[in-house]
Parts: C-alpha cells; sequence; structure tokens
C-alpha cells in the first residue's frame, strides 16, 4: 500500500470519527461490575455516557445520629424496594447539611449488596430520564435514579420531563427504577407573595390563577414519599461532633475536651449542621494526630 493511500486511509478514518461525535448515540450499558454507583454525564448535544463512581462515599448508617425518624423512613422503603415489594418514589428536603445525602448515600452501602444500585443525574439531564429507564429496565438488579439538590425555576424543562416520569407519563417507570431526590425546598420551585395575593384574578386577566399555585406544588406531590429534616439543637450538634470524632479515632478524654471548640466552630459558620460537625471533626482529629 502506498504512503498516500495509508494517509488517505487515516485523513477519512478521523472524519469518520468526527461525523460519529455530531450525530446522535443511543445510551450504552457500562459495565455494571465496576462500581455501585454510576454518573450520566452529558457529553456534548448527542452523546451521553453513564460513568462508574470508583470512588463511592463510606457513610454507613450507623454513622447519622439524631435524624433516627428520617433513618427510618428512608430505609424501610429502601428495604421495601431492594426485596421486590411496593415502594415510593422519595423527596428528601429541609435544612442545609443535615444528613439528607448521607443518608442515601448510606442506604446504598447498606443495600449494594442485595442488588441495589445508584444512578446520580443532574437535574439539566432530567430530560433524559425516558433514556435511563429503557436502558435499566431489564437488569436483575434495583436501581435508584438519584438527583441532589434539586430546584428548578419557571420553565426548566426538566420539571416536566420529572414529572411525567413520576406520574402520568404513558411510559412509566418501571418496577426496578425509584426516583429519590434531595431539596432545601419542600414544593421545588420558588414560591411568591404575590400568588396569594392574586388568587381570585391578576392584572393580566388570568381568571384562575390559584390553578398557577396548584401546578408548582403538583411535582412534589407525586413523590409517594416525604422526608423532612430540621436544624440542629446545640446537643444534638454536639452528639453528632462526638460521633464523628470518635469515629476518626479521637479518645473520649479529647472529645470532651473538643466541645468549646466545636461550639465556637459552628458560630464562626452560622449554622449547626451535621456537615459543619463533620467537617470540625476532621479539622479537630487531623490536627491532634500530628
Amino acid at each position: 500500500m502506498s504512503a498516500a493511500l495509508e494517509h488517505l486511509l487515516s485523513r477519512a478514518e478521523h472524519l469518520i470519527n468526527l461525523i460519529e461525535r455530531v450525530l446522535p448515540q443511543p445510551l450504552q450499558a457500562p459495565d455494571w461490575g465496576l462500581s455501585p454507583a454510576y454518573r450520566y454525564r452529558k457529553l456534548g448535544q448527542y452523546y451521553a455516557r453513564l460513568e462508574p463512581v470508583l470512588h463511592v462515599s463510606g457513610t454507613r448508617l450507623t454513622d447519622l445520629k439524631e435524624i433516627e425518624p428520617q433513618k427510618e423512613k428512608v430505609t424501610r422503603n429502601t428495604l421495601q424496594f431492594v426485596s421486590g415489594l411496593p415502594a415510593n418514589n422519595m423527596l428528601l428536603t429541609g435544612a442545609r447539611g443535615t444528613g439528607k445525602s448521607s443518608l442515601i448515600k448510606a442506604c446504598l452501602n447498606e443495600y449494594a449488596s442485595k442488588g441495589l444500585r445508584l444512578i446520580e443525574v443532574d437535574k439539566a439531564d432530567l430530560t433524559d430520564l425516558p433514556d435511563i429507564i429503557a436502558l435499566v429496565s431489564d437488569r436483575p438488579e434495583k436501581f435508584i435514579v438519584y438527583c441532589d439538590d434539586l430546584s428548578f425555576e419557571d420553565g426548566e424543562p426538566g420539571y416536566k420531563a420529572l414529572k411525567s416520569i413520576l406520574d402520568g407519563s404513558v411510559s412509566a417507570t418501571t418496577a426496578n427504577v425509584l426516583i429519590y431526590a434531595t431539596s432545601n425546598r419542600r414544593h421545588l420551585l420558588p414560591e411568591y407573595m404575590k400568588e396569594n395575593l392574586s388568587y381570585t384574578h391578576t392584572d393580566d386577566g388570568e381568571v384562575h390563577p390559584g390553578e398557577g399555585v396548584e401546578e408548582k406544588i403538583s411535582l412534589s406531590e407525586r413523590f409517594g414519599l416525604w422526608v423532612s429534616f430540621y436544624p440542629f439543637s446545640q446537643d444534638e450538634y454536639l452528639t453528632i461532633v462526638a460521633q464523628w470524632l470518635s469515629a476518626m479515632g479521637v479518645d473520649a478524654k479529647a472529645i470532651e475536651q473538643a466541645r468549646p471548640a466545636a461550639l465556637v466552630w459552628a458560630l464562626e459558620r452560622g449554622s449547626r449542621s451535621g456537615r459543619v460537625a463533620y467537617q470540625f471533626a476532621r479539622d479537630y482529629a487531623g490536627q491532634h494526630a500530628i
């Protein structure tokens, strides 16, 4: 083969690869044995893939303190799901840093051996949910489609896509798929005082503006189970600090001595959340290990 022909074939192959990148590509199944968790990633307008999460959070249910009622609801629903029993899509809402995301990750670690898998999807990609569900519908595993920190502004396309999947679409979710979402907004959309003031009529002539308000809360109502989280008291915060310090190998005497520093740490950040407690514990344990 002449050098000119080899060069021509090489250029042609390169051109074909470029064309394939811009053409719509069907979603391909990953190697499901690589990880219990996967992340859905869009790579351009027409191409997406499920990437295995190679370093899954090691949070366990026993690590999470002062959220026992919430933990019971979430674990019960998840256990029903992996056991092949009826279970609900779930919305976890409330104060930031109180353990919403950590509880879902802990459930994954608890039930991965029973076939539980997790697919994290960004809210911008929720319009692709039907493709993801179709990909896993025939798998033997149970899949949680997980969307963290979910909220919408008016008119975002993911809102209606998620609403259709949760309830009302001809193409519903399969028995091996549930949707778990966390949010700081209980109704997922911003609510305005003027919507209540104009409940009877609006300046632009809408006769039933109350129906627009009902539309805003209809998405959250389609989650079968709501789990609410609340800010921690000082004692609850200190209990969580002690739990994390103990898990990091700090002895009981040092944990007791750490209480004043933990309170100052929370005061400086304006929050007594579980996240702040964990961050303090890392800082304190690291300092005392030197």
